[in-house]
């Protein structure tokens, strides 16, 4: 009797880890579609439908600074949804989410433009934006909390790895809506009205999200460690209090992440056409290439570092970011399709997927499960702010210094150079010998992760 106890729990927890995977993807799925939409939106039709009165340099960067803005939101997000979070739970926060951030998207899609409205347009455009920001930043925090904390032992990397993955299906969706209308429509049509299409769908999506959230169980370990005797108050403020130097080391680690995959997808796409005269098809079609390649080597990487251990594999990550940056341009500027593909792969699909596979069970471990929430989230969104909102702007504003690309790739190499030195210096935990039936949470975040 007491074998087919234990049997049946097993089952149930097992089955628990896979659904809270499976909400965690798909939701990341969604936000993550919405979010990327605009960044391509941007550099392609947001510059003259919007910013049509300055030079197309100008209206390029006021593009890249409202894709910006939905980066300065992201830590609010974080804050909001992780207070409530670690206080009523992480399911409800995760319904909420993915909700705001559909409608936020789908009301982009229905925006009059500044020919009809004047600078209403931008001024709308820039506070949906934000509201695009304040929820995905809820998102990463809950969603990586809901996989890591019901997985197994041993295979947090791989259970939470879906969160990432959402990324590159989000990118590959995005890109790939937005590629195939520009093949079906003419150019006129497309700056039009053809550009609002992918913004609408957005409204199927987030339906089918917020149903399957909405099925998932809340969190073992919260329901287990946070009873109602347990809450913290404030639990933002008990993080900063007992773990401050969490908050620097996660901004220092998310610089290759953000760098590599922000050059690639956003930056190169602008770069490419307006000062290199490349189809914009090129960069397009290589959106599309590495967000399915995620798919693979982000679970793959996980499945890896589960096995290994997490800093093996970010710092090989972060390595390969380095000692790419100088190639990836190069390679652009010598118009070489070939290169700039494999140049965009290691970047994007190599540096990039090894870095974010260990992202969730290395940031949640920071933090103790009364304030783990608020802890990683707004850690996670603030470093979003710092290392990857402006990256596309600040890489068009160096640019514009001497009209070279010299600059942009020392940013990029930089990024990653830091991220490899703070990486070799942290004590990461140990893969486990033997992954048991069951999951089995950090007791203490103290000595997980040392300088």
């Amino acid at each position: 009797m007491k074998t087919k106890i234990l049997a049946t729990g097993n089952i149930s927890a097992g089955r628990r880890a896979r659904k809270a995977a499976l909400g965690s993807f798909v939701g990341a799925v969604v936000d993550w579609y919405d979010f990327l939409l605009y960044g391509i939106t941007a550099a392609l039709v947001f510059n003259t439908q919007f910013f049509p009165n300055v030079s197309p340099t100008i209206g390029t960067l006021a593009a890249f600074a409202t894709f910006g803005v939905g980066f300065l939101f992201r830590p609010l997000g974080g804050i909001v949804f992780g207070h409530f979070g670690d206080r009523l739970g992480r399911k409800r926060m995760l319904v909420i989410t993915v909700m705001v951030m559909g409608v936020s998207t789908a009301l982009i899609g229905l925006l009059p433009t500044y020919a009809s409205i004047g600078w209403y347009a931008p001024l709308a455009l820039v506070l949906l934006r934000a509201l695009q920001g304040f929820a995905v930043g809820g998102e990463w925090g809950g969603a990586a909390l809901m996989a890591v904390e019901s997985a197994p032992e041993g295979k947090k990397a791989f259970y939470s790895s879906g969160v990432q993955v959402g990324y590159g299906v989000g990118l590959v969706l995005a890109t790939g809506i937005v590629s195939i209308l520009t093949h079906t429509l003419s150019n006129d049509a497309f700056m039009s009205w053809g550009w609002r299409v992918p913004f609408l769908v957005s409204i199927v999506l987030v339906l089918v999200a917020a149903w399957i959230r909405s099925t998932m169980e809340e969190s073992q370990e919260f329901v287990a460690k946070v009873g109602s005797e347990h809450k913290v108050k404030v639990p933002l403020l008990a993080a900063l209090r007992n773990h401050p130097e969490s908050f620097l080391l996660i901004i220092a680690l998310r610089m290759a992440e953000m760098f590599t995959m922000y050059i690639v997808t956003a930056f190169a796409l602008a770069y490419s056409t307006k000062n290199l005269g490349m189809s914009r098809d090129l960069f397009l079609n290589i959106s599309l290439l590495v967000g399915a390649v995620s798919c693979v080597t982000i679970p793959a990487f996980a499945m890896l570092a589960d096995r290994i251990g997490l800093k093996r594999v970010y710092v090989t990550g972060a390595v390969i970011g380095l000692l790419s940056a100088v190639p990836f341009f190069l390679a652009m500027e010598a118009r070489s399709v070939a290169w700039i593909v494999i140049f965009s792969v290691l970047l994007a699909n190599i540096a990039h997927d090894m870095v974010v596979s260990v992202q969730q069970p290395l940031f949640t471990e920071f933090f103790g499960a009364e304030y783990r929430y608020s802890g990683a989230g707004v850690g996670y969104q603030f470093a979003s702010v710092v290392c990857g909102g402006f990256t596309p702007f600040i890489a068009t504003a160096l640019l514009g210094v001497d009209g070279s690309w010299h600059a942009v790739a020392a940013y990029l190499a930089g990024g990653c150079l830091l991220s490899v030195i703070v990486s070799a210096r942290m004590k990461m935990s140990k893969p486990a010998a033997q992954p048991s039936a069951t999951p089995s949470y950090p007791q203490s975040t103290s000595s997980t992760l040392v300088i």
